[in-house]
Order: C-alpha cells, then sequence, then structure tokens
C-alpha cells in the first residue's frame, strides 16, 4: 500500500468509531489540519503520526499491526531542529509528551546533557540560550518541556535515565542553578519508577557514549544529533540501542552509591560559589 492508502485507512477507521477529526487530531497531539492531510494523502504519516492517530482511535490487534507495518516501509526518518524550530519547538515537546504517555518503560541515555524529563526551569532556559529564540518562544518551550514532567508520577509506568558524569560537571548554567538541578536529581531518583545511574568518568567502558537516545518500551527509538532527530522502528536498530543501554546500565551507579555521586559534585559547585 502506499501512503494515500494508509491516509484513507485512517480516515475509514475515524469515521467508522463515530469521533470527529477535531477529537482524534487532539489526542494524537497534531493539529486538525495536519490530519486532514494525512486523510487526504497529501502529507505522508510519520511512523509517530501513525502510531498517535492509531493510539487515539483506540484501534489495537491485527488492524493495528497491519497498518503500523505500512508506516514502517519508511522506518527511519530525520527531522532537523531547523524544522522543529520552525514550526514551534514547543508543539515537538506535545508530540513526545504523548508518545511518553503511551510508554510502560522507558529508557534514555544521555552523555550531552541533563535529560529534559528532569531539568529544572533554568536548566530548560540555559540549554536554549544558543538557539536565538524569542522570549515567547522561549517561554513556551520551557512550559511544554515541564508539563511532561507530570508523566513522572503516574507509577504505572517505569523510567530508567542513563547519564555520563561528565554531563553533571558540565557548567551550562551558573553554580548555584547547577546545584538545584542536581538535587533535582538526587529528589527525582527516589521515586519509585524511576531509576537514574551515573556512568562514573574513571574505570572502564563497554564502548564509546555517541549520541543520545530514548527507548520507547522495545517499539521505537529516537537518536539525537546535533543538526537532526532520528526515529526508528526498525527492530535491528532498537536492538542496537538495547544492547548499548544494557553494556553501560552495567558499569553505572546507582541509588545511595549514584546519591553519593550527585551530592559530591553539588557540593562541589556550592564550594565554587563561595570562592567565586
Amino acid at each position: 500500500m502506499n501512503n494515500i492508502d494508509i491516509g484513507q485507512a485512517l480516515r475509514e477507521l475515524r469515521e467508522a468509531s463515530g469521533k470527529q477529526a477535531k477529537v482524534v487530531a487532539r489526542g494524537a497531539a497534531m493539529s486538525p489540519s495536519k490530519l486532514s492531510k494525512i486523510e487526504n494523502g497529501v502529507l505522508a504519516p510519520s511512523v509517530i503520526d501513525a502510531e498517535r492517530i492509531l493510539a487515539a482511535l483506540e484501534v489495537s490487534g491485527e488492524a493495528k499491526t497491519r497498518l503500523m507495518e505500512i508506516a514502517r516501509q519508511v522506518a527511519t526518518e530525520a527531522t532537523a531542529w531547523r524544522i522543529y524550530r520552525r514550526s514551534g519547538l514547543h508543539k515537538h515537546q506535545e508530540e513526545i509528551r504523548a508518545i511518553e504517555a503511551s510508554t510502560t518503560l522507558l529508557r534514555l541515555f544521555q552523555p550531552s546533557c541533563i535529560p529534559g524529563l528532569l531539568q529544572t526551569p533554568e536548566y530548560v532556559r540555559g540549554i536554549l540560550e544558543g538557539w536565538n529564540l524569542t522570549e515567547d518562544a522561549l517561554e513556551k518551550m520551557v512550559g511544554a518541556r515541564l508539563k511532561r514532567h507530570d508523566v513522572l508520577h503516574d507509577e504505572g509506568r517505569r523510567f530508567h535515565f542513563l547519564i555520563t558524569e561528565s554531563v553533571l560537571r558540565w557548567e551550562t548554567i551558573g553554580v548555584r542553578p547547577m546545584a538545584m538541578q542536581l538535587d533535582k536529581i538526587i529528589s527525582m531518583s527516589r521515586f519509585p519508577n524511576i531509576t537514574i545511574g551515573v556512568i562514573p568518568q574513571r574505570g572502564a567502558k563497554p564502548g564509546l557514549p555517541t549520541s543520545a537516545f530514548v527507548l520507547f518500551d522495545t517499539r521505537l527509538a529516537t537518536i539525537e544529533v546535533p543538526h537532526a532527530e532520528i526515529t526508528t522502528t526498525e527492530i535491528p536498530d532498537i536492538d542496537l540501542y538495547l544492547d548499548k543501554f544494557r553494556k553501560f546500565e552495567r558499569v553505572a551507579v546507582t541509588g545511595d552509591d549514584m546519591r553519593d555521586l550527585v551530592s559530591g559534585i553539588r557540593d562541589g559547585f556550592l564550594r565554587q560559589q563561595e570562592t567565586d
């Protein structure tokens, strides 16, 4: 089947469900105009688009499997960050939130910055300083990212974060805000459904850190590179990142050992503040 076929199939499923387009669009975290373009074959749905629409329609079983397979015909996609900036970074955050809301186990590896789900507002603003955003766009982005944090309070979902020690030491923002950011990590690590592992700088490593990536259960992976976000649902690709995650997981410190390590780095920032 081609892209027009899948758009038509999605439209027929929506009409059969009796749901209005605007209701499905809202549930799929997209605009009604985008849904209309997909249904009419003007716009090819990405794998994420297809999954969100099917979830909004409560489609499961064989029908979902068949339509997702069609969407996977072009399973690996790269979207440049400049495209997200043009359409609104906060809208992409809403798309990610919709995916996270349908995920039971999220695994995230981050060698570049504090994971978005653990960031303080000050940290979000700090890492976006060089993006040349308007104040309005910045505030929308901060609000959308912080809204994603709500999912962490759902104890029916599990979150496993792996962070390199260098990320915690990288002075992205001022020393006091960095100390507050590390305090947040310590606090979040005590949630029963959250595991935070830190990969120490010292000691042998199972490989190079390369890029940040997120695994949504075992059905979807997103990979961040400097110019774009890559999305894949190909099983061999997901298995590759799952294997990488598990290898780094084995050398990470968690629990009290992790909290002791993070506390030590935080205290170093506070001492630095006193001497500055």
